[in-house]
């Protein structure tokens, strides 16, 4: 039987569990169990492409900085058109995809599309400050 600082600890790191599974439904991810990576028995709060996603906007965004959308642009668009492949290609049940499959083709994907993000909003602020004589 374990004692009380332990069932304390149990149910703290249960409470934060249920924390994070919540701010990732609202993150939009579908949490499926299947689909999604666990630590020491926990579900990860988003699935694994969700996970790559979000690692790929970081990455994304540091790429972006160093080296700029032309010479981004074409890996960008290769990486959204593969992790689009990988989903297009298990709901037409042409393969499963694996988790890890799912985390890389999601970092791509996620790269891909923080390029073409951080463009349009550059584009916008561009347009704004034509418009309006900034």
């Amino acid at each position: 039987m374990k004692d009380s600082a332990s069932q304390l600890k149990d149910k703290n790191i249960y409470q934060r569990w249920v924390k994070a599974m919540a701010a990732g439904e609202r993150m939009g991810c579908h949490q499926k169990p299947e689909r999604s990576f666990y630590v020491n028995g926990y579900q990860m709060p988003v699935c694994s492409r969700c996970i790559g996603v979000y690692i790929g906007y970081l990455l994304g965004i540091l790429l972006y900085i160093k080296f700029g959308f032309s010479k981004l642009k074409e890996f960008g668009f290769v990486g959204l058109v593969v992790m689009f492949m990988d989903w297009w290609l298990q709901q037409m049940k042409v393969w499963e995809s694996t988790n890890v499959r799912r985390l890389f083709t999601g970092i791509y994907g996620g790269i891909g599309f923080i390029i073409f993000y951080i463009k349009g909003i550059a584009l916008v602020c561009r347009g704004i400050k034509k418009l309006f004589g900034f």
